[in-house]
């Protein structure tokens, strides 16, 4: 059994793993490295392509980059994505070039350009978004929301990691 003066060791401890468990939020440039919010530059290359090939989870937060003043994001309805309306958007914004989004709930999120041409010339991204605990499980979308997106080798090094903290714990118990 633990005694009084290894209680303020194991506390640590626990909130140590916790932190670990809950700082899992990614900042994701949206385009990838180089990625930059504008019209894609030829017909072959779509924002959903590159959204298909990794894996958002409530808590991330897109970076949107384009010229400040010259550009905006939209985040909309499916609907007003597929017919690129920007008349009603669920949120706006527009500021000095680099807008930063949280996501807040699981399910498709739907964004387009707030410039006038922008979305019809394929200026418009739909992203899955998971839940951090039912990642590595989350059903795959209905066709009609898109492909489903595969797990990022991050997400199991995460897991990796978390066993390593608790195997640590473990190993320390009987110490105290």
């Amino acid at each position: 059994m633990a005694s009084s003066s290894s209680l303020p060791v194991i506390i640590f401890f626990c909130i140590s793993f916790f932190f670990l468990l809950s700082v899992n939020a990614n900042e994701v440039t949206v385009g990838g490295k180089s990625g930059d919010w504008k019209i894609p530059p030829s017909a072959s290359y779509s924002f959903n392509e590159w959204a298909q090939k990794a894996r958002f989870k409530v808590g991330d937060i897109l970076v949107f980059s384009y010229e400040a003043g010259k550009d905006s994001v939209l985040q909309v309805t499916r609907e007003a994505y597929e017919k690129c309306n920007t008349t009603s958007p669920k949120a706006s914004y527009s500021d000095d070039g680099n807008t930063k989004v949280k996501l807040e709930q699981p399910g498709s999120v739907y964004f387009i350009s707030g410039k006038e041409g922008h979305c019809q010339k394929g200026q418009k991204l739909r992203l899955v978004v998971v839940t951090p605990r039912s990642s590595a499980f989350s059903p795959a979308p209905s066709p009609s929301e898109g492909p489903a997106v595969a797990p990022s080798s991050g997400d199991a090094a995460k897991l990796t990691g978390v066993f390593s903290v608790v195997g640590l714990l473990l190993g320390f118990l009987p110490l105290f």
